[in-house]
Order: structure tokens, then sequence, then C-alpha cells
């Protein structure tokens, strides 16, 4: 299958790279950091050489850059099979007093991202009747909480994105999977001296995204809710 995967040199972007990596599928990954990048690729295919990975460095916030991207993925000839939107970006903050510009960079990452990109993959997939399109949302899509900000705003706006499309794609057999992970220990939580025990593991993510991918084509996941065992920090 061919993987497209954004935001994927570390973090769940990575943890979902290596699930579809291990079986041998063709994957398109990008990321901001072009050296991380390729350390990313250069590992995977150490550790899994029967995949393939197409990386190109990438700012899904810049609109062009996106367009560039697809653009590149279609070029290859593959059809997409599987779409992971998963590149975004925390900015904490409080609606009252966050600097000026906070939301419009929180909705152009977290949102237009997947929108923009989405469309420009769309027509081989809905022309081939089949496909699978993840969304990784966040908890703050589902509940707002001190200091989400325009964070929040941008990931409810992204789940009211994966519910029209979802609605869309029905008649084109194209699933659409919207995902709420609750804090996954990744670089982000590195030193923050939160105990790596008290939240998920980017894995227990790669694994549910997976694993629901694997389903047969009558059936669609649309909402996958993850949170710590304890709860929400």
């Amino acid at each position: 299958m061919n993987i497209i995967i954004t935001g994927a040199s570390k973090g769940l972007g990575r943890a979902i790279a290596e699930k579809f990596a291990a079986p041998g599928h063709n994957l398109f990954i990008c990321s901001r950091n072009e050296q991380q990048l390729k350390q990313t690729s250069e590992e995977l295919l150490r550790t899994y050489p029967f995949c393939t990975i197409n990386f190109r460095p990438v700012d899904m916030s810049v609109a062009g850059e996106v367009k560039a991207f697809a653009q590149w993925v279609l070029d290859s000839g593959f059809t997409p099979d599987i779409i992971v939107n998963n590149a975004g970006q925390f900015i904490p903050g409080s609606v009252h007093n966050e600097k000026q510009g906070v939301l419009e960079k929180m909705i152009e990452v977290n949102l237009y991202s997947a929108y923009h990109l989405t469309r420009y993959l769309l027509p081989p997939m809905m022309q081939a009747r089949s496909g699978h399109i993840f969304n990784i949302c966040s908890i703050a899509s589902l509940q707002a909480y001190a200091n989400g900000g325009a964070y929040s705003i941008s990931k409810f706006a992204l789940a009211g994105f994966s519910k029209n499309l979802r609605e869309e794609m029905k008649p084109y057999n194209i699933k659409v999977t919207a995902v709420y992970p609750g804090a996954a220990y990744t670089d982000s939580w590195s030193g923050s001296g939160v105990d790596p025990n008290r939240i998920m593991q980017a894995n227990d993510v790669a694994e549910m995204v997976f694993a629901t991918a694997a389903l047969s084509p009558q059936a669609c996941v649309e909402d996958i809710v993850l949170r710590p065992q304890l709860g929400d920090l």
C-alpha cells in the first residue's frame, strides 16, 4: 500500500510510520526538519529493509509547499491508499491574552495542512473508489481546557473537517477516521518532569491507527479516543 504521513520525523508521526514500514509498505513522509527526516528515513530502512521510504522536507503551514508535496506524491504514479494528516503544532495560551497571529498560525498548521493536502490527493482515490484518511485531532478537539486557546480552536476545526469529509466520502468507499489522543510521551514531553508512566506511549496511538486501517472494506471506525489510564493531566 501507498501511505502518506505528514509530520513523520518524530513523535506520533514516526510511530505510525514504523507500524506501516514493518510490513513493507511504500511510504511518503514529510516534516519541516530535513536532517531529522533523513535520519528517520535511514533508521526505518535499516530496521525494515523491505519497505520503501520516500521523504521530502515540507512546511505544512505553507500552502505552496503542501501543493508541491502533493504533486510530488502524485507524480510518483502511485494512488494514495492511506493519508495520515498528523502535522501539527502546539502553542499554549488563552484566547484573551495570546499574541496576535497565534490563531492564524494554529489554523494554518493544524487545519489548513490537512485540508489542502487531502483535497489535492483525493481525486485519484475517488476515481479508484478506495482509501482511508486519518486526521490526528486531539482531546483538545472534544473539550476546552485551561491554556488551550487557539490550539484547541484549531483542533475543534480539524474535527469538524473530519466529520464533513466522512459524509462526503461515503459514496466513494473512502474511509475517514478522526483520532483523538490524550497525552502521549513524545519529544515535546521530555524535560517536562512528567512521569512517562503517567501518560500513553506514542506507539499506543500508532497501534490503533494501524489496526483500524486493517479492517474490512465494510467497516469504518469513525472516531478513536485514547486517554492515559489515569485520565487527562
